[in-house]
């Protein structure tokens, strides 16, 4: 399984891919991502079997573009996200500069 940066194109397995993912926003239940290859930096959903991408609109996150992942999970924590796929987890914590920019 690899996951595209939707700009570059470039594919990641998940780990690069997840490690990849800082700041998140629990208000508006969404991830900051930063492309390893491109530096893009898109904003996402994590979502069961997926990732959602797409942008604050109004006082949440309106979802444009999937892209499937199957056996994908989440956990909201209250200071993080954990996005969990086969026996890893990766653990996405709170990001003081997405917090209330609503």
């Amino acid at each position: 399984m690899l996951i595209p940066c939707l700009v570059c194109e470039s594919r990641f397995r998940p780990d690069e891919y997840f490690r990849a993912c800082h700041d998140y926003d629990r208000g508006l239940d969404r991830v900051a991502w930063t492309c390893p290859r491109c530096g893009n930096r898109d904003e996402l959903r994590v979502l069961p079997g997926e990732l959602g991408f797409g942008y604050p609109r109004s006082g949440r996150f309106d979802v444009s573009d999937r892209v499937r992942v199957p056996g994908l999970r989440r956990r909201r924590q209250e200071l993080r996200l954990d996005i969990s796929l086969d026996e890893k987890v990766w653990r996405v914590p709170t990001g003081r500069h997405l917090v209330g920019t609503r």
